[in-house]
C-alpha cells in the first residue's frame, strides 16, 4: 500500500482519534484509536522508532556504548530533520475514495510493530471485536520520515486530547490561553 496522505483528528465527541490513509489509489482506510489503546502503543512505538533511528546512522554499529544522552541528541536530530522536509500545510483531499474495510472506521483493539531490516517499520493494526466472526485488519510499511510524520501527528492529537498526562514527556502540552479565530481544537492535522 502506497500511502498518498495521512490526517489525524481528535474528535472530542467521541473522545477517540481519527486516523484516515489516503493511498495513491485513491483508497481510503478510517480507523479508531482509543485512549486505552495508545496508553500503550505511545510508548512501544516511541522506542521502536527512536532505536529504528538510531540504527539509520552512519555510525549506528559504534551507538551501542555511546550514553543515552547522545542517542537522545542523535534520535532528536533525524526526527527534526524528518519533520523539516514533511508536508504538513496541503489540507487532506476529501472526496470520494474507495473504503476498501468499509465506510465505518476499525476500532482498532491491538497493533502489531514489526521493525525490518530495510529501515521501515511495518505496522498490523487488528480490529478483533467480540461476537464478530470477521475480524478486519490491514498493514502498512513505513519509511522512517513517514512514521516520524505519522508519530508527529498523534503527539499533535495527544495533546488536543488532553491525555498527555499518562504518555510521558514526549507529548508536549499546548499552551493554554486565548486562541485566535483561526485555531480550533479540532483542527485536521495533515502529511502529504
Amino acid at each position: 500500500m502506497q500511502i498518498h496522505q495521512l490526517s489525524v483528528t481528535y474528535l472530542a465527541e467521541q473522545d477517540r482519534i481519527l486516523v484516515r490513509i489516503k493511498t495513491a489509489g485513491a483508497e481510503e482506510i478510517r480507523m479508531w484509536l482509543t485512549r486505552r489503546l495508545m496508553l500503550g502503543l505511545w510508548p512501544l512505538l516511541s522506542k521502536l522508532l527512536t532505536s529504528h533511528l538510531l540504527k539509520l546512522e552512519a555510525a549506528g554499529r559504534s551507538l551501542d556504548s555511546a550514553d543515552d544522552s547522545l542517542k537522545k541528541m542523535l534520535a532528536d536530530f533525524r526526527k527534526e530533520e524528518f519533520l523539516r522536509q514533511a508536508d504538513f500545510d496541503t489540507p487532506y483531499q476529501e472526496g470520494d475514495a474507495g473504503t476498501p474495510l468499509g465506510a465505518e472506521p476499525l476500532l482498532i483493539t491491538d497493533v502489531d510493530a514489526t521493525p525490518l531490516a530495510d529501515g521501515r517499520l511495518r505496522l498490523s493494526f487488528n480490529e478483533r471485536l467480540p461476537n464478530v466472526d470477521e475480524p478486519r485488519s490491514f498493514q502498512i510499511d513505513l519509511q522512517p520520515p513517514l512514521m516520524q510524520g505519522l508519530m508527529h501527528l498523534l503527539e499533535q492529537s495527544l495533546a488536543r486530547a488532553q491525555w498527555a498526562e499518562p504518555f510521558g514527556s514526549h507529548v508536549p502540552s499546548e499552551a493554554s490561553g486565548v486562541m485566535d479565530d483561526h485555531q480550533t481544537l479540532r483542527r485536521p492535522r495533515y502529511l502529504n
